[in-house]
């Protein structure tokens, strides 16, 4: 990585901790939606509500940081991420499902802050080294992607304290989650709660500052006319379907591998757990390949390891390919979303930046909250092979717009840095 400012590092720890929710719902959501929820067509609906609260909250998210400052929402985004951790270690406690699904919702609420933090380190500083900060700042996912699952590992050893199993706790229903593991899932979000509090006090280092990017003094377009740019289509399809690819897949992978193929605990999450790991670990060098080959490039090879992603996962339901498979999803993922991410301010200008910034992450995260809402039941209806097969429409048209952006004359073909 280049010497980048202190924001850029600052942010990246943070997003270490505060991405923690994300990892932790992606491994226990389906699992607690199995065993609490009314239906079995529900257990997938905890995680697509983590996005659907990301989605829903892009907006707002937005509006607060042109109004108060980037430094304040982001602050009060770790706060909401703490009190939703405790509303879900709460909704465990009782054994209610509904509470559940709404501890997890603020928890997507807190993440639409968090996914903020990518624009923030790129204003930070001169576009020529937009990418890399891009790229470091998603370098945080990798801490995230052992902290978030590893909590509920901590939480079964808090729980089995001899001093808890003796203490006035014990007139609570605690005795009634410890065979479906739900008790060890009730101490991770204490934990998870603990960590947003500490992300929250290092937020007091950061500081706002204007964009460094080159600036516009015109007058502000209308957000319908950029929307008509090449660039913006492919920025955000490219971010939107790598998302929506990844999350489809990555949500229904614990239920089929855990309930119907009959792999352990420990090998879904190790599963889950190595697929984080290479969301994010191509970060080490994607912010330097978009440089030195350009976005379009980038989302090329992004698609082809989603193709490998399709046909590791529709050859067999093993071990072994389900972990190889969501390591190609990952790695897919995170060439597709950085390149994305880096293409959309080279559409806008600077006065344009956050309605450009909302429009972005409302139609990542909204696309993003279908494809996690409809795969529990494409899972159960359609089965798993049907289901990564669904997948490969969405990479075509992801060509498709890189082919018309190619074509356009107003479009470069590749980032300038």
């Amino acid at each position: 990585m280049p010497q980048l400012p202190f924001n850029v590092w600052l942010l990246t720890l943070v997003q270490s901790l505060a991405m923690c929710s994300a990892p932790l719902v992606v491994f226990v959501g389906g699992l607690v939606g199995a065993e609490l929820a009314s239906s079995s067509a529900l257990a997938t609906l905890p995680v697509a509500l983590l996005v659907i609260g990301t989605s829903s909250s892009t907006l707002i998210v937005s509006w607060s940081s042109q109004r108060w400052g980037r430094k304040r929402v982001f602050q009060g985004g770790a706060l909401l991420a703490a009190l939703g951790s405790l509303v879900c270690a709460f909704a465990l406690l009782i054994l209610s499902f509904e509470a559940f699904c709404f501890g997890v919702l603020l928890l997507g609420g807190s993440l639409a802050v968090v996914q903020q933090y990518r624009f923030a380190a790129m204003e930070s500083v001169p576009s020529i080294k937009a990418p890399q900060a891009a790229s470091c700042v998603l370098l945080g996912g990798l801490v995230s992607a052992i902290l978030g699952p590893q909590l509920v590992t901590w939480g079964d050893s808090v729980s089995n304290l001899s001093l808890i199993q003796e203490s006035t706790l014990q007139s609570l229903p605690l005795n009634q989650l410890e065979s479906a593991n739900l008790k060890a899932f009730c101490y991770g979000f204490v934990l998870l709660a603990i960590i947003q509090v500490v992300a929250f006090v290092m937020l007091n280092r950061f500081q706002n500052q204007s964009s460094q990017q080159a600036t516009s003094h015109g007058e502000a377009r209308p957000l319908k006319e950029i929307a008509k740019h090449p660039l913006f289509i492919l920025a955000i399809l490219s971010a939107a379907l790598g998302y929506v690819i990844m999350s489809f897949i990555m949500t229904a992978t614990p239920m089929s591998m855990h309930l119907h193929h009959g792999h352990s605990l420990e090998d879904t999450k190790w599963v889950i757990q190595s697929h984080i790991l290479a969301m994010f670990l191509p970060s080490l060098f994607s912010g330097w390949l978009i440089s030195r080959f350009g976005a379009p490039k980038l989302i090329i090879a992004g698609c082809l390891i989603m193709f490998g992603c399709i046909a590791v996962s529709y050859s067999q339901h093993a071990l072994l390919n389900y972990w190889l498979a969501l390591i190609l999803l990952g790695i897919g993922w995170n060439f597709l979303f950085v390149s994305g991410t880096v293409l959309l301010p080279e559409s806008y200008q600077d006065n344009e930046k956050y309605k450009v910034q909302a429009c972005n992450d409302f139609s990542v995260f909204g696309a993003q909250s279908i494809a996690s809402l409809s795969a529990g039941w494409v899972l159960l209806n359609l089965g798993w092979d049907n289901l990564v097969l669904i997948c490969i429409p969405m990479i075509i048209l992801l060509q498709l717009a890189l082919f018309n952006s190619s074509r356009s004359s107003n479009t470069p073909d590749s980032v300038q840095t």
